[in-house]
């Protein structure tokens, strides 16, 4: 989009000079005259060129820079967000394998008491 305005920018400058400068030669002045006028017409135009490039500039710098301010903010929540959602992760994860060591436990012991009673029972018999 910015390459567009600066190219219609430049067209409307070069068209208005263009005019201008015909203007001048059909103009009813002695050759002199005429020369001085499409010389500072010229530098008129240049100037005013000069003037709104530097604004267009400008503008386009700030905006970049806005740009910038508002991705690296964004990055940044994003960022903090992330870290919280994996604190929540690995708590959730920790819980899980808290509950899987004591079902493993209950597991264990339950297996060691069903071999000591078929020991037991095989002994009585």
């Amino acid at each position: 989009m910015s390459s567009n305005t600066g190219s219609t920018l430049l067209a409307l400058v070069t068209g208005a000079a263009i005019g201008a400068g015909i203007g001048i030669l059909f103009a009813p002045d002695k050759g002199e005259e005429t020369r001085k006028k499409i010389s500072k017409e010229a530098r008129k135009a240049q100037k005013d060129l000069e003037k709104r490039y530097q604004k267009t500039s400008s503008e386009l710098s700030a905006k970049a820079h806005e740009a910038k301010i508002s991705f690296d903010e964004k990055l940044a929540d994003t960022l903090s967000t992330m870290s919280f959602k994996a604190d929540d992760i690995l708590v959730a994860l920790e819980q899980k394998l808290e509950d899987l060591r004591v079902k493993n436990a209950k597991l264990q012991k339950k297996a060691v008491e069903e071999k000591a009673e078929a020991k037991l029972a095989e002994a009585t018999n």
